[in-house]
């Protein structure tokens, strides 16, 4: 059901999805959905909250470095609003502008779950390169590594190219390492 409603986001977009279209393509009774959600952004927040998990997580250690840890981060970002996980995302944003409880349930759970993961990526990768930053300074790193891309996706509907990845990442890296050095 969760891949059906994926689907048919990206083949016909938020307005024109039902939970009618989704039983039919998911091959169940309507009744079988509203068993388990209660509309379709219920079941567009529980399918964006699966596929980010994994989609989105931080792989930091790698050896390679702070800064390429990082790119290879923002790449995946990138690649995620691609996917239709990423649409599902842009989709429920926009929503969100114009629905308040759809706003509400986004904040709730899937922003604030992938805030936290976020925020702990990030300060494993900064510990990784030795550089500690307080909280306060690391809730602003992950907004400065991470804004570029949203804004660039939801505000332009551009995709995000390497040079604004690599950019993102050095600057981060060089606040990360004078908020350290100022003592944030």
């Amino acid at each position: 059901m969760l891949n059906a409603a994926d689907d048919l986001l990206v083949e016909r977009g938020f307005a024109a999805l039902t939970i009618e279209g989704i039983a039919q393509r998911a091959g169940v009774a309507k009744q079988t959905i509203y068993r388990w959600w209660k509309s379709k952004v219920d079941i567009l927040l529980d399918t964006l909250t699966d596929d980010a998990r994994e989609a989105l997580k931080w792989h930091v250690g790698t050896g390679a470095g702070a800064e390429e840890d990082l790119k290879a981060h923002l790449r995946r970002v990138a690649d995620f609003f691609q996917e239709p996980a990423g649409q599902v995302l842009q989709a429920l944003l926009g929503h969100a502008q114009l629905d308040d409880d759809t706003s509400a349930s986004l904040r709730a759970g899937f922003l604030r779950e992938q805030r936290e993961r976020d925020v702990a990526g990030l300060r494993d990768l900064l510990a990784g390169a030795e550089t500690t930053v307080d909280d306060r300074g690391l809730d602003h790193l992950v907004d400065l590594a991470l804004g570029p891309l949203y804004f660039r996706v939801l505000v332009f509907g551009a995709p995000i190219d390497k040079e604004l990845v690599d950019a993102t990442a050095r600057l981060t890296l060089t606040l990360a390492r004078e908020l350290e050095a100022g003592g944030s």
